[in-house]
């Protein structure tokens, strides 16, 4: 994903290879879509999925990354990821991964009638990305 918090050149926020695949999956039948991550406190936080648009996001959210996701044909749509800048306060020292497990969804999340979910797995921010050197690490779309 590509940083979106001002004054980082990092990416917060990757997805593995089961979430790109089921995003791709929604996308097909949703169109664009757009995350929230709005409560949880730490890993095993989930995530909202929702069309882009559905749920608006203002001052009191912060954009914590954007991705082209890749499409059959060779074609991209666009994703991002929000957080509430309340939740951000807490979550600001880590970096971001979202995974697909099973199990049922929250609340109006996409993901839900699959009988899946996305879950948020977390990680400290190294040293080289708190002094903004840029994100390493093997996340199959991150920034």
């Amino acid at each position: 994903m590509a940083p979106t918090v001002e004054g980082e050149d990092f990416s917060r926020v990757a997805f593995t290879s089961a979430a790109v695949t089921q995003i791709q999956r929604l996308i097909d039948r949703n169109g664009p879509l757009m995350f929230h991550q709005s409560g949880g406190c730490c890993d095993g936080s989930s995530p909202m999925c929702f069309p882009e648009g559905d749920f608006i996001t203002g001052d009191a959210d912060v954009k914590m990354g954007h991705v082209e996701v890749p499409l059959p044909g060779g074609t991209t749509s666009p994703l991002d990821f929000w957080m509430s800048r309340e939740q951000f306060a807490y979550w600001r020292h880590t970096h971001l991964t979202i995974d697909l497990v099973d199990g049922r969804g929250g609340g109006f999340s996409l993901e839900t009638p699959d009988g899946k979910r996305f879950l948020t797995r977390s990680r400290m921010l190294g040293d080289r990305e708190v002094a903004g050197a840029g994100a390493g690490g093997a996340d199959d779309i991150a920034g």
